[in-house]
């Protein structure tokens, strides 16, 4: 009976670091796997916001699709026109561009 009493009350020997490796190991994996492909995303977005050009042709996070007519660039919004046979534009956040489905024709 002594003999179980001694083994139960030793010590495992795993300390302050065996604690703390889950904890590392944890987070390199939420990194990996969530906060680095979302800076990725996030950075890439940017990116395309910048190369917007006057006649691309671009869908908006609503599913809008339409021809960029102008930038209002003081209050960062797009004007896009959505009919070209009645010339209805509509003003849109810049941000909420998430493609461009035709790239501006240069007649270079």
């Amino acid at each position: 009976m002594n003999i179980f009493l001694l083994e139960a009350g030793g010590e495992t020997g795993t300390g302050m670091l065996g604690l703390l490796f889950p904890f590392a190991l944890m987070f390199g994996v939420l990194y990996f796997f969530m906060i680095r492909p979302q800076q990725k995303q996030k950075k890439d977005h940017q990116n395309l916001l910048n190369n917007l050009k006057v006649n691309d042709k671009v869908v908006t996070s609503s599913g809008i699709i339409g021809k960029i007519m102008s930038f209002k660039d003081d209050k960062n919004i797009v004007v896009i026109r959505i009919d070209e046979t009645t010339n209805t534009k509509v003003e849109f956040q810049k941000h909420t561009i998430v493609g461009v489905i035709e790239k501006e024709e240069s007649n270079a």
